[in-house]
């Protein structure tokens, strides 16, 4: 063996999935499933808003919000409900107990920690729980 010269190196092209007999289902059974992801999901929870301290009351306190939502568009929603412009103080809980993070899904906090059918935000213009 020459200084220059390398060992031949095994064949690196594993088989594929894509490229056997049955490609045709195996690419259907993919797209199937991209539909799938991209359908909206309609799905929607009970929101019950409860003011804190010396924050304002709503008249109408029960909304139906889309579920697959992140609780960013719940503390927009509740901003634009108030009057609220996006600098002015809000803080908002669940259930008087944690302050949820923008990022949580309404679902995944409705399925955890719902009262009675509804996922209650209390809502705060300071901070009201450590």
């Amino acid at each position: 063996m020459s200084l220059g010269s390398r060992p031949s190196a095994p064949s690196r092209s594993l088989p594929s999935a894509w490229t056997s007999l049955d490609s045709g289902h195996r690419m259907q059974e993919a797209l199937d499933a991209l539909e799938t992801y991209k359908k909206k999901d309609t799905a929607k929870v009970v929101v019950r808003f409860k003011a804190v301290g010396n924050a304002p009351i709503m008249k109408q306190n029960l909304y139906k919000i889309t579920a697959s939502n992140r609780f960013q568009t719940v503390i927009q929603f509740l901003r634009k409900e108030l009057g609220w412009k996006a600098g002015d103080p809000l803080f908002t809980y669940i259930n008087l107990a944690f302050a949820p993070a923008p990022d949580d899904i309404v679902q995944n906090l409705y399925k955890s920690f719902a009262t009675e059918g509804h996922l209650i935000v209390n809502y705060s213009t300071t901070a009201a729980w450590g």
